[in-house]
């Protein structure tokens, strides 16, 4: 018995609601040879791979079905993880398919229409019985905005996403009331829901109009027991895809995904992007590369409102955007939850101490933050 099995049999049995003769995917991602990583990061990467050898091996002995992959990481967050996955995941029949139909280097590489993701999705639904019923994605990049996840959750399976991971955090934030928590985001799920925009201000300078028209918010809780169900972990947030081309104001961001940035930068919006940095902070070198590759990945992507008052670090950007009472709004694609964005990149920025009003379509106006305290 490791020290970490009572947290396992939670994340099995609570948030994903394990059932007899289910099989469980672990997939975890390694450290590239190209990668420029801190000390401090390699080693909670080596501690998260390892973690979820751990998460495989438990529910192999507990549940009686696993398997775990794992594969060189890919360049962010939001791009489709390589296709060693997607064969472990939709088995040798599918992938051979999507590749006789000319499909499978689309979906990878995130170029495929509409029509082609759902030529790509009747493949892997004509043998959905050899998928996972559960999938835990302990990898360090996301892969929550690819059609990886959305393929495999359109089968049934149950996917729990956990980028950027600390094993920590099943000390932590994973510790929290999932009850009160999904109480807690169904309360500001409903009442964002009443919005047509969302004014974001902070003390250090952001402030943002986020259009809401026509779009609907919803909420990440950590209950994924339903058929299909995705969600982060540790869980805790309100979200919602802002509509496209209508957003704008200042972003002054303060941290990147893994540390506090040396200097703020500060992001202006218009039309729904970003057309400008300014700061002198390496991340912004970072950024502005990834919007010379694809202009998508300069679109706000998304605006998410933390709700787990058990998370509290601000320096994994998996827990810090969970945080009671903070913000996030994210870049580039948002088209695997209400957006029509697509774009090989999906990063989040968190913001503390936030004001958030919303503005009703007669003018009407509530705030629900004030400094940083939930008021719904």
């Amino acid at each position: 018995m490791t020290s970490l099995d009572g947290a396992f049999r939670s994340l099995f049995e609570t948030n994903m609601g394990i059932r007899d003769n289910e099989r469980v995917l672990v997939f975890s991602d390694t450290i590239r040879p190209d990668e420029t990583v801190s000390a401090s990061d390699r080693d909670r990467r080596m501690r998260l791979n390892a973690t979820a050898r751990l998460a495989a091996d438990f529910a192999a002995k507990t549940y009686g079905s696993s398997s775990f992959v794992e594969f060189p990481a890919t360049p962010a967050s939001g791009a489709e993880p390589p296709r060693e996955l997607w064969l472990a995941t939709f088995g040798d029949e599918t992938i051979s398919e999507l590749e006789r139909s000319g499909l499978l280097t689309s979906l990878l590489t995130k170029q495929a229409t509409p029509d082609e993701i759902a030529a790509g999705r009747e493949i892997i639904l004509a043998r959905k019985e050899t998928v996972a019923d559960i999938i835990i994605a302990l990898s360090n990049n996301s892969t929550s905005h690819t059609r990886y996840r959305a393929l495999a959750c359109a089968t049934g399976t149950r996917f729990a996403s956990l980028p950027h991971f600390d094993p920590d955090m099943f000390h932590s934030s994973m510790t929290v009331d999932w009850q009160t928590l999904a109480d807690r985001t169904a309360r500001l799920v409903a009442a964002v829901n009443r919005a047509e925009w969302v004014r974001v201000t902070c003390p250090n300078g952001t402030d943002m109009m986020i259009c809401k028209q026509g779009r609907q918010a919803g909420g990440d809780d950590g209950l994924l027991t339903a058929a299909g169900s995705f969600g982060n972990l540790p869980a805790g947030e309100g979200y919602l895809a802002p509509l496209e081309g209508k957003s704008h104001g200042i972003m002054v961001i303060e941290w990147g995904p893994t540390r506090k940035l040396d200097e703020p930068l500060r992001l202006y919006v218009e039309n729904g992007v970003v057309v400008r940095i300014e700061g002198t902070d390496p991340q912004r070198t970072r950024l502005e590369a990834k919007f010379a590759e694809n202009a998508n990945c300069r679109n706000i992507a998304e605006l998410g409102i933390g709700t787990n008052d058990k998370a509290s670090r601000p320096d994994n950007v998996l827990e810090a955007e969970k945080i009671l009472g903070t913000i996030h709004i994210a870049l580039g694609d948002n088209s695997g939850f209400g957006g029509k964005v697509s774009a090989p990149f999906h990063e989040d920025y968190v913001f503390y101490r936030p004001t958030l009003t919303l503005v009703m379509a007669d003018g009407g106006e509530q705030v629900i933050i004030e400094n940083g305290r939930m008021l719904v």
